[in-house]
């Protein structure tokens, strides 16, 4: 399905976010330093899924509402997430995790969630969206480039 201009800009930011699935599983498969892949990551979240997943939850979520099945999966995949980004136990194990939630994470939004959402949406609904959601241009942090 072709993705509507006003969830356009979340699609975009979602394939950064698989763009740092693939950094991670390339890191890991390198032996690169977990600490280094832990790095970016960190950084990633910090500057980008967190605003990624408020903007989800407060602007796009609610058009099916909170008793939607499908929005309750996404936001429990979000608190799992940040939970994984946040662990400092085990960190090489967290990493494989969040590399394997966030591609089925965002491939669920991409595939079901986001299709539902364009179904049901109002020109209300989009409009608030449009006026309120605004695209955050991606700035790559390029300090350690440990996946090249």
């Amino acid at each position: 399905m072709k993705r509507t201009e006003y969830l356009q800009p979340l699609s975009r930011e979602h394939h950064h976010g698989l763009l740092l699935c693939w950094k991670i599983r390339t890191g890991l498969s390198k032996n690169v330093e977990i600490s280094r892949i832990k790095k970016y990551a960190d950084w990633f979240y910090e500057n980008h899924i967190k605003a990624h997943f408020e903007a989800e939850e407060k602007y796009i979520f609610p058009i099916l509402g909170p008793e939607d099945e499908m929005v309750q999966e996404a936001i429990a995949s979000h608190r799992k997430l940040k939970e994984l980004f946040n662990g400092t136990k085990d960190v090489e194990n967290s990493l494989k995790q969040i590399e394997k939630e966030l591609e089925g994470h965002i491939r669920f939004e991409e595939r079901i969630l986001f299709n539902k959402i364009q179904e049901v949406a109002s020109p209300d609904q989009v409009k608030l969206i449009d006026d309120l959601h605004t695209e955050h241009k991606f700035e790559e942090n390029s300090e350690d480039e440990f996946w090249k």
